[in-house]
């Protein structure tokens, strides 16, 4: 490889994707796969392409550009590793572990497997504890030495909203009973985690809804919220793909089964607020459903790699962007999940209980702070508030009032529902009697029938008759006027 091969790194602009250039042969295009970065590798395990699953471990080299398959082994000669698509995999000390996905598993739990990255050999890990059942298109984070498996898919299409935790180091399985209102069951979701307690889940779909809300798990609470998002509107979206780093949530492609989704997108955790990183054109490869996106550290700075997906075409081109670094300058505080209010609001509550605590930490000490500013500030943001509560009533007046509109439209529709329905009874009775008749008359046909096939007979039996009594007349001529003579001479 060339120096500007190595170096490919170097010189990028932030935020913005490239097209890296491949030396060799590149693994086959597709989708759904499970890709993690692991010693400036980028390993690709599984997928799907044209409705057939893959089982192939492939892995990248970011340094010289190059991929290679990896072969792996099993401990059993029975044990074959398994074709799968919409599968999890994380990186767990030197191994890759596995995590559900579809596949032509006949088991009905999840199946946790590894790979490891030494000796390239894989196996099953066998868990214990409430193993939750097999599914795919689930999103698993790591937490400390635990795994949180939320949603998915299972082999019914029934779809989930559970949560279930599997503590890597005793291999056990436990459900997470949560309190307050839950996402919505879904699949091809995203998860992240902040600060090892906040488990964000955004957008995902149901079989004929598409979402792009937010939803937040308390992990010591155990309590879920659905907090406003601030920033840039986002469209719905499914098949996405998101990675954190350093408190930025970094969420690209997806789609709603139209179109792709065109944007790449940055959520700042600790604000909530979410906004547009960079643009990509319609069928772009990164503008696509089930690819993947992963973040490697390179000569101390990190790097966003995505590879694969689908929007009409498979891909199986690697894009890297380097994010542009977090302005470390302006502490932020997380927004508790708990609270639903908005976010200015919120914002103003810390910034008045971090006043209060400065003022009676500085009361003996030091002179009084002037709140005044501060005060005023709130209040403003208060009228704000006030506001769009005002507008939210004022809509929600107007709905209840189109709502009205429409319970009377539907007794309407209610009551000539029934005169039809009425109508169409009193037409059924009438159907009823003329099928009556036209049986009646059927048998009358038939009766007719054999009567005129009667009459046939007759007909033929008399016109024998006549013929029968013509030959004898014309017998009897022949008798009277020569008969005498022929005797004659023959006497």
């Amino acid at each position: 490889m060339g120096t500007e091969s190595v170096n490919w790194h170097s010189g990028l602009d932030c935020d913005q994707w490239v097209a890296l250039p491949v030396a060799g042969q590149r693994p086959s295009a597709r989708y759904k796969h499970a890709a993690v970065v692991a010693d400036e590798k980028l390993y690709i395990v599984g997928g799907s392409r044209n409705g057939r699953y893959l089982s192939d471990v492939q892995a990248f080299d970011l340094k010289n550009l190059s991929w290679s398959t990896i072969k792996v082994s099993t401990k059993l000669e029975s044990e074959n590793f398994p074709a799968v698509s919409g599968h999890n995999m994380v990186k767990w000390g030197n191994k890759l572990l596995l995590l559900g996905g579809h596949s032509k598993d006949t088991s009905d739990n999840v199946t946790v497997r590894f790979i490891d990255l030494e000796s390239h050999v894989c196996g099953t890990l066998e868990a214990i504890g409430k193993v939750p059942e097999a599914r795919g298109g689930q999103s698993v984070s790591l937490v400390g030495s635990k795994l949180i498996m939320f949603g998915g898919e299972d082999k019914k299409r029934r779809l989930m909203n559970d949560v279930h935790v599997l503590d890597l180091e005793t291999l056990t399985w436990n459900v997470v009973e949560t309190i307050q209102t839950p996402p919505a069951p879904r699949f091809d979701h995203t998860a992240a985690v902040h600060a090892n307690r906040y488990l964000l889940i955004f957008g995902g779909c149901s079989h004929s809804i598409f979402f792009n809300d937010l939803h937040v798990l308390d992990l010591e609470t155990l309590e879920w919220s659905q907090p406003q998002i601030q920033g840039d509107l986002v469209s719905p979206r499914a098949g996405h793909a998101g990675v954190s780093i350093d408190g930025n949530w970094y969420i690209v492609g997806g789609g709603d089964n139209k179109s792709g989704a065109l944007e790449t997108l940055v959520m700042d955790m600790s604000k909530l607020v979410i906004s547009t990183l960079t643009n990509v054109k319609g069928r772009d490869p990164l503008a696509s459903e089930g690819l993947s996106v992963s973040s490697v550290l390179i000569d101390g700075e990190q790097y966003l790699v995505a590879f694969g997906g689908y929007n009409g075409k498979y891909s199986n081109e690697v894009f890297v962007m380097r994010p542009k670094p977090k302005d470390s300058k302006h502490p932020k505080i997380f927004q508790s999940p708990a609270a639903a209010a908005a976010a200015a609001s919120v914002t103003a509550a810390y910034a008045l209980a971090k006043s209060e605590s400065l003022e009676f930490t500085t009361m003996d000490s030091k002179p009084k702070v002037d709140l005044s500013v501060e005060v005023n500030m709130i209040k403003g943001e208060k009228k704000t508030l006030e506001s769009s509560v005002t507008e939210v009533k004022a809509v929600n007046s107007s709905l209840m009032e189109k709502l009205e509109e429409c319970n009377g439209a539907h007794v309407d529709l209610s009551m000539e529902l029934h005169s039809v329905k009425g109508q169409l009874a009193s037409e059924r009775s009438r159907c009823a009697e003329l099928e009556a008749q036209i049986l009646d008359l059927q048998k009358m046909l038939s009766s007719m029938e054999s009567i005129e096939q009667e009459v046939q007979t007759l007909r033929s039996e008399k016109s024998a008759i006549e013929q029968d009594m013509e030959v004898s007349a014309s017998d009897e001529k022949q008798g009277s006027g020569g008969g005498g003579v022929w005797r004659w001479i023959a006497g």
